[in-house]
């Protein structure tokens, strides 16, 4: 017999595998001779009150066998197949666009301008600890895209674009836990995500599929309102003999294709630029720019978790993960509100160019590190862009640009991020010693709104202020802001028709995910991936 069953209860008993077990026998009243498997369908805190609860949707099969349940996963080898598709960018929608070209038998194309997860380390290293930017491989720029080493999150609102299940247990399928199938907000982390991404690589050089790394778009040949081909620029690495040391030399190579997804991601500027000088039409697009703010994560589950004392934090997080939280407020006719909130975890480098500084959070599988940090932003319109309309399209990527470049100058022209103690940035005061801080190629004290400017700057004091009504004691000289959370989407879109996906102007380009202005994170982005193909698959 199997029954399902929805419980509201304590978090030590729903965290707890044996105490689980004894309440789901009380509950169907079960005899001492019964037989039974849990299997955990869905599961959420309630932490509303002090008494926490863990709400638990549960499959119980009583006094039978269970089989394991087969994810529907399947590939096809697409090797010898006739039909093609390329796509452009390696990051989730690029990947799921891929993986959902095996499953269709659809041979994939796939070039990514970035290296593969591993030989990306390097790279990420080397901003944190020197100061150098590679603007072909960093944190937003390679296998996986920005998702890879910015955290990992599996929620999104976005359940009518497309199957969510689906994008898990493919996850799933290539090495993630499978409890992402059942937490409300899944979380995969920054340190297994790598090894799940190089899965999804091998499955699809596996069954036939292409993905050449360094490999980046640089031209466009269109004519008669489709696409002919792609210039693609292709960095080569040889040597002379065994004992030379490699060198490295760019060929452009000719690509013809008959259907172009295009998933640059938000940060491939240079794609955007050349789509203007190629006449292909983009438009401007709203964005949110800001800071990031890092308390520590015992201040932060003390709230969350209404308790009264940082001992009474220490028992409660012996069975409740580190806590998140989530605030907007309406500022000065914007909006001010929380983006990408990382429990237990740390501050990144997020540049794509020496001359920028940006920032992201993340955090690792068991958010354990010992702050949390948010994004914390402005929602900026199209009219916010007026100073910079002679850009055109361009408009809020030229403001983007403008203060992430400002941010490295006042920083000292490294990758040393502007920073101000949350209440001196409250009381437009420059903090004359910064707390320690997870963001590690370090900070500079200076006053946050010469990095923001007067509007964004005094808009975010407003929802800091705010916040502090919500959330007592979040502002406060035990927090810091560091500059800036820049890349929260694209401040350009790329048009495409509601039904075909096709671009409004050439009917083979597929405009995909995050740097088209279609997706905010890596199940949306994955699932406008699959999309793009089931689109081009219908009138193959």
């Amino acid at each position: 017999m199997k029954k399902e069953l929805n419980l509201a209860i304590a978090a030590h008993i729903a965290y707890d595998e044996q105490l689980l077990k004894q309440e789901v026998a009380e509950q169907l009243s079960l005899k001492s001779t019964d037989t039974f498997f849990i299997k955990l369908l869905r599961r959420s805190i309630d932490a509303r009150s002090r008494n926490i609860k863990v709400n638990l949707k549960l499959a119980v099969w009583i006094n039978e066998s269970v089989t394991d349940e087969d994810l529907g996963i399947h590939y096809n080898d697409v090797s010898s197949s006739s039909k093609t598709i390329t796509i452009i960018g390696a990051g989730p929608a690029g990947l799921y666009a891929a993986l959902r070209c095996l499953e269709i038998g659809i041979k994939p194309v796939v070039f990514e301008r970035g290296k593969d997860v591993k030989a990306r380390r390097r790279d990420l290293a080397a901003i944190n600890k020197e100061h150098i930017v590679n603007p072909e491989s960093n944190y937003c720029f390679g296998e996986g895209g920005a998702g890879t080493y910015s955290d990992g999150k599996l929620y999104t609102r976005s359940s009518k674009r497309g199957d969510i299940e689906h994008i898990l247990k493919t996850f799933v399928f290539h090495g993630a836990d499978d409890v992402i199938l059942v937490d409300a907000h899944p979380h995969i982390g920054t340190n297994k995500l790598p090894n799940i991404i190089s899965n999804m690589r091998e499955t699809i050089l596996k069954h036939g599929g292409e993905i050449h790394f360094h490999s980046k778009l640089i031209d466009i040949n269109y004519s008669n309102d489709e696409i002919s081909s792609v210039i693609i620029e292709k960095l080569v690495t040889s040597s002379l003999s065994l004992r030379a040391e490699s060198r490295s030399e760019k060929q452009e190579i000719e690509h013809r294709c008959s259907h172009l997804i295009l998933a640059t991601g938000h940060s491939a500027r240079d794609i955007y630029e050349l789509l203007d000088k190629k006449k292909i039409a983009i438009e401007a697009k709203p964005f949110a720019l800001g800071v990031r703010v890092e308390h520590p994560q015992e201040f932060i589950d003390k709230i969350q978790y209404s308790c009264h004392s940082y001992d009474e934090v220490v028992s409660k997080r012996d069975y409740l993960p580190a806590s998140s939280y989530s605030l907007v407020h309406q500022a000065k006719g914007h909006g001010v509100y929380s983006f990408c909130m990382c429990p237990g975890g740390i501050i990144a480098p997020c540049a794509t160019a020496q001359n920028e500084v940006v920032t992201n959070g993340w955090s690792p599988s068991k958010r354990n590190n010992p702050y949390a940090n948010s994004g914390i932003v402005v929602g900026l319109e199209l009219i916010d862009f007026e100073p910079y309309k002679k850009h055109g399209a361009l408009a809020g990527l030229q403001l983007q640009k403008e203060i992430e470049q400002k941010a490295w100058q006042l920083g000292g022209k490294t990758q040393t991020a502007p920073a101000q103690n949350l209440q001196d940035f409250i009381n437009n005061k420059v903090s004359s010693k910064l707390i320690d801080c997870s963001y590690q190629p370090g900070t500079q004290s200076v006053q946050m709104n010469d990095v923001l400017g007067k509007m964004i700057g005094t808009t975010l004091q407003e929802g800091f202020k705010a916040f502090d009504k919500k959330m007592r004691g979040y502002v406060s000289n035990e927090a810091i802001i560091v500059g800036v959370e820049s890349r929260t989407s694209t401040p350009v879109r790329i048009p495409r028709d509601k039904v075909t996906l096709q671009h409004v102007q050439l009917k083979n380009l597929y405009p995909c995910a995050e740097g088209a202005g279609y997706a905010g994170g890596i199940v949306s982005a994955a699932m406008d991936g699959v999309n793009c193909v089931n689109a081009i698959a219908a009138i193959l």
